[in-house]
């Protein structure tokens, strides 16, 4: 009996691909077909932030074509994502609207951080190396067209991530642009994302040691399961092993590389890009050993569909890895950390108590642990405009798995327990690209941050068991505490105000003295 088909489609800087996959219970996610087609929509749009109407007329005709494969395959879903070049195109609104009429293909723009989620998950999802792999401290490098994602990973946590404007297809513009020769490409190409990453090993890496490398990209992977196949192969290489590889691709033609290696000859100056980009990362992190398992974005968007729809469980948690992330963030900008618990314990519990009055789903509950995390980070910055640059701080940093609307949510969460709140028609720049939807998530997580923040107003931790319960039309906060909370209970009135207006309780706080 066969399972669903499914189709992932990547709209990527460099080309458009269609993978086919078979997805059951008892085979998990097994690959039918793969399609690509190369498309260089990247140079483009990286430099002029518009995708030509001749580009447009292309991916309509290879997107129709993809439509009637899907359709032989008889797939009954799909998902299509746009990265980097669609992402950077000013009028893609427009873009997208005509190539869904056109096509019935609908394109969603993934944030940077979505996509490198996507691509992390597809290898611990496809992969029973990864848990082993991570034993030992890890980077994953996700090299684009145009940037690459390196995370670092310790004892199997995400423990920072940081996005590098360096991607091959970028880089290679560049030495197009300064007529470079081949022979100068790994000089030049080294001397640009060296300088990059002096910067980023200044910040995250110090003295932490690397052992292993996991590389996802579209031109060295290929080769690396090519090269490096067997029982213990599956693209595995020591640094030595991978350097010798690359070596014997640099001295020979592009045309003699294309033909040993069996990829399109336009496609070797990339991979040159490619080998010199990851030869910087090993030197910077001094790792050892390397590892291409070979997977791509359509393989992640498979992955992620199967995972929701419970085809394949993962043994990893993702969700740790997202808070993982900003409990890192909160550390770099100084935060309390036995503030956040305390914000966090108390803030979760009002969540979990009040689930029949709030609506809100499992992620949110995710996002207002994440702004109780960052509650305090533009302290770093300054204490008298505490929620602005609380807010800044998070909308300029990546949160790996959040998508733009969720981060700028737990930002306006954070702003708004520091600040007055601002309403929906009231013309707020900070509600720019968020639905009606979105700012009542904002409003709903906002009281609660702010109930939970007032009854730690003093940060002295003085409630270390909450409970809450609903009565009349009373939210009642009963607290086990024998420390004097006169202070939080006058102030709590304020606080409290905010609640009653979104949810139509009001917040009593109940003490209960310990002996």
């Amino acid at each position: 009996m066969m399972g669903e088909v499914f189709a992932a489609i990547d709209v990527g800087s460099y080309e458009i691909a269609l993978k086919i996959f078979e997805l059951s219970k008892r085979k998990g996610v097994r690959e039918l077909d793969h399609i690509r087609h190369r498309m260089d929509i990247g140079s483009e749009t990286y430099a002029t932030g518009r995708i030509s109407s001749l580009h447009v007329d292309e991916m309509i005709r290879i997107l129709s074509e993809y439509k009637k494969i899907m359709k032989e395959y008889g797939a009954s879903h799909y998902q299509a994502y746009g990265t980097s070049a669609i992402r950077e195109t000013k009028d893609i609104l427009i873009v997208r609207d005509l190539i869904e009429q056109r096509t019935g293909i609908h394109i969603d723009v993934l944030s940077n951080s979505e996509q490198r989620f996507i691509d992390y998950k597809s290898i611990a999802l496809r992969h029973d190396k990864f848990e082993k792999v991570l034993e030992k401290p890890t980077a994953i490098v996700d090299i684009g067209g145009g940037s690459i994602q390196i995370s670092l990973f310790e004892k199997d946590t995400l423990v920072a991530t940081q996005n590098l404007m360096t991607g091959v297809l970028r880089l290679h513009t560049t030495m197009e642009q300064v007529h470079a020769s081949r022979l100068k490409y790994s000089e030049l190409v080294s001397e640009l994302v060296n300088s990059r990453l002096s910067v980023f090993a200044k910040m995250h890496l110090k003295d932490k040691k690397i052992e292993n490398l996991i590389i996802i990209d579209d031109y060295v992977s290929p080769i690396m399961q090519k090269v490096r196949s067997g029982d213990d192969g599956d693209g595995f290489a020591t640094r030595e092993e991978f350097n010798k590889i690359i070596k014997v691709a640099d001295e020979m033609s592009d045309y003699e590389v294309a033909k040993k290696l069996g990829i399109p000859e336009e496609n070797v100056p990339l991979l040159h890009v490619a080998s010199t980009l990851i030869k910087c990362i090993l030197d910077a992190t001094k790792a050892e050993n390397l590892w291409a398992p070979g997977i791509t974005l359509c393989d992640g968007i498979a992955y992620e569909y199967a995972e929701k729809k419970d085809y394949i469980r993962s043994p990893h948690d993702f969700e740790q890895d997202i808070i993982a992330c900003a409990q890192n963030i909160s550390k770099r900008y100084m935060g309390s950390k036995s503030r956040r618990e305390t914000l966090k314990k108390i803030a979760l519990t009002i969540f979990d108590s009040t689930k029949e009055i709030h609506g809100l789903s499992d992620r949110d509950r995710l996002l207002l642990e994440i702004a109780t995390t960052l509650h305090d980070c533009g302290k770093y910055i300054s204490l008298v405009y505490l929620g602005d640059c609380s807010y800044n701080i998070i909308m300029s940093t990546e949160i790996i798995g959040l998508s733009h609307i969720e981060r700028s949510i737990v930002a306006n969460v954070v702003r708004f327990n520091h600040e007055e709140f601002e309403y929906y028609n009231s013309g707020s720049e900070f509600f720019d690209g968020l639905s009606r939807e979105d700012y009542l998530r904002i409003s709903k997580l906002t009281a609660i941050m702010r109930v939970a923040n007032g009854l730690d107003r003093t940060h002295k931790q003085k409630f270390r068991d909450v409970t809450v319960s609903i009565k009349d039309r009373n939210l009642i906060i009963n607290v086990d505490t024998s420390a004097d909370i006169t202070l939080e209970k006058g102030l709590f009135f304020n606080r409290a105000a905010f609640f009653e207006e979104v949810f139509g309780l009001k917040p009593v706080i109940r003490q209960k003295k310990l002996m």
